[in-house]
């Protein structure tokens, strides 16, 4: 098993193997998934609670009442929790831990997962709009007509300025579309105050 590491002064990253570990071992143990309702429906770690990034980043201080100290922040490969992670950092949560390499590691390395309908995860829907977007540009530019370059150039400003600031627009809008969104997407009332309050009882989730 390999140890958590630090990543930076107050960066900490936690391996899927580690996070089992823990998961077995601490009933104080919080597991947020910041992915949207409908990635949370197609795959999660079975004692996670999903509290999406959006309603993180809204409710971010009444969050932080709700958490010890042993929280692990999940998505799908580290980038969504990392912001959430800086938000809580921001709200008075500074030992919060990334999962390396999100869920789909830690399902491959054999961690109890439920599974439900799939889905294209969202960052793979920004992979593939993105570089249809280019590839549109630069044949728009040579067949049609040198202003659809613009578009080309237009997306890779984006995703430079996306990697910069560790934030992604086109995300955010693919997320609010209507196949990415499930009936039971998050609330405040569904995701925040279900969370145990620290010293009331196990942390472990009810959702299956």
């Amino acid at each position: 098993m390999n140890p958590s590491t630090t990543t930076g002064p107050d960066v900490t990253a936690v391996d899927p193997e580690t996070l089992t570990s823990w998961i077995d071992a601490h009933n104080d143990l919080i597991i947020l998934d910041v992915r949207s309702g409908a990635e949370f429906e197609s795959m999660h770690i079975r004692s996670a609670y999903n509290v999406p990034l959006p309603l993180l980043s809204e409710h971010a201080d009444e969050l932080t009442e709700r958490l010890g100290q042993r929280v692990v922040l999940v998505c799908q490969s580290g980038v969504r929790a990392e912001q959430a992670r800086t938000l809580l950092r921001r709200a008075g949560i500074e030992t919060a831990h990334v999962l390396t390499g999100g869920v789909p590691a830690f399902a491959a390395a054999g961690g109890d997962v439920v599974r439900g309908a799939q889905r294209w995860d969202l960052e793979r829907q920004v992979r593939l709009v993105a570089g249809t977007l280019v590839v549109t540009g630069l044949t728009g530019g040579k067949f049609l007509s040198p202003k659809f370059r613009l578009l080309a150039g237009a997306i890779g400003t984006g995703l430079t300025f996306s990697a910069a600031t560790n934030t992604c627009a086109m995300g955010k809008a693919l997320a609010a579309m209507p196949w990415n969104r499930t009936a039971a997407e998050p609330t405040r009332e569904a995701a925040i105050l279900q969370l145990p309050v620290p010293g009331a009882g196990s942390g472990k989730s009810l959702v299956s």
